[in-house]
């Protein structure tokens, strides 16, 4: 009985550490210096200070920490996120006035020497240069590969770090050149100029990240040119010949336009993510009907607008796609034009048309989720409807720059519970 309990609270311990799994191993975006602490310190479950004070105390032993550090820094990810990474601890600031007092210290050996090496033992003199050397070059790599896409910081903080820290190296150069050369050699003299040149050259690191980013999407975009005019010639071709002669109605024609559809939309959209647009929407909404009713959704749009999928003009559009899908068949066209003052949808199909006057008070489809959605919202709906088809025009006045939008941006608080049940039910009126 003794071993038995023991035993026993073996597995709740076991059962316990798989119920809580160890964080995944990233650096968070709003860190002190690069989140490599902070995030070592979620991942083992310690608190950060004892992880820096281990890097502290590895780095006495030989620089192991160091290299350490570096490799975290290098092979860890950064957290989920699409905001750029910022740094709360002025690093390149921090490097820059050491190497200010290590400037002043040469520029005071030699106005009292007449010279470094005549001033103080050379060995000496190489450690403050070398010294300071790198840490003004690190000051301005640090600005020009690191903060520079620092939110809280930006090009202007990377420029003036950038000169300071090349103004302090060409000045140490210019000591170091007109001071006589002796036991210190050549070499002292260069560790300036190499660290200049450095500081200088980094500006041509993002210049050709850009231009090596460039080269890949011109790459991408041509391959997917070729590919895009080899389909078009064979596979397109195909499915539009299917569609015309199956008819719109037919089961192999809306298979055929949803498989053309998909295609073209990876062919032409690129890698470019799909915005939640008015456009984009209704192409999406349209592709669903297709599935499910004998229709052809044509979807066309003009002009420049920042209507967006969430409002009212969206749903009312909807709504009349559905009921012309339900009760039309056949094509159907949806043409979409943007401008400055407003935003217009015509959506028109060719059925056998209705009066609306005909239809039963009851029914609030288009009453209601059209016309008087349009209305609730600011906007206006028309119906035009005879024996050659049926039109519904919605428009949608937009709100000039800083003033409040015409109409709420969710879906109106007085919308009757009734009427959502007739939409889903399909009525025509």
């Amino acid at each position: 009985m003794s071993s038995s309990a023991p035993a026993s609270a073996r597995p709740s311990r076991v059962a316990a550490s798989e119920r809580a799994p160890r964080p995944a191993l990233t650096r968070d975006r709003d860190c002190l210096v690069s989140g490599v602490s902070a995030g070592l310190a979620r991942h083992l479950g310690v608190r950060v200070w004892m992880v820096r004070a281990l890097f502290l105390a590895l780095a006495a032993c030989g620089g192991a920490g160091i290299l350490l550090y570096a490799w975290c820094w290098t092979f860890t990810p950064w957290a989920e996120g699409e905001e750029s990474p910022s740094r709360r601890m002025p690093v390149a600031w921090l490097l820059l006035a050491p190497a200010v007092v290590g400037t002043l210290i040469v520029v005071f050996w030699q106005a009292r020497g007449g010279g470094i090496d005549g001033a103080v033992p050379s060995d000496a003199a190489a450690v403050v240069v070398f010294a300071t050397v790198a840490l003004a070059t690190g000051a301005g790599l640090w600005a020009t590969l690191i903060d520079r896409t620092d939110t809280a910081r930006g090009p202007r903080h990377t420029m003036t770090l950038r000169i300071l820290s090349a103004l302090l190296l060409a000045l140490l150069f210019g000591l170091l050149l007109t001071s006589p050369v002796g036991s210190s050699g050549v070499a002292l003299v260069l560790i300036p100029l190499a660290g200049l040149l450095a500081v200088i050259s980094s500006t041509l690191i993002p210049r050709w990240r850009e231009l090596a980013g460039e080269r890949v999407r011109r790459i991408r975009e041509e391959q997917r040119s070729e590919m895009a005019a080899h389909l078009h010639d064979s596979v397109l071709q195909t499915l539009a010949l299917i569609q015309n002669r199956a008819g719109a109605s037919s089961e192999a024609a809306r298979l055929a336009r949803a498989q053309e559809r998909e295609l073209r939309a990876w062919l032409y959209d690129g890698d470019a993510p799909a915005d939640s647009d008015l456009a984009t929407d209704l192409r999406d909404y349209a592709g669903g009907l297709e599935l499910d009713y004998p229709v052809r959704i044509d979807v066309v749009s003009a002009g420049l607008s920042t209507e967006r999928a969430s409002g009212e003009l969206a749903a009312a559009a909807r709504e009349a796609m559905l009921n012309a899908a339900r009760h039309a068949e056949g094509e159907i066209s949806v043409y979409i034009e943007g401008s400055a003052t407003g935003v217009d949808v015509f959506v028109r199909d060719r059925g056998t048309g209705f009066r609306l006057d005909d239809v039963p008070s009851d029914r609030l489809g288009v009453r209601e989720s059209i016309i008087g959605r349009m209305r609730r919202a600011g906007g206006s709906g028309t119906l035009r409807s005879d024996e050659n088809g049926t039109e519904v025009h919605l428009r949608i006045t937009t709100a000039p720059r800083g003033a409040a939008a015409p109409y709420p941006a969710g879906p109106p608080q007085d919308e009757p519970t009734a009427q959502s049940r007739r939409e889903e039910e399909g009525d025509r009126g």
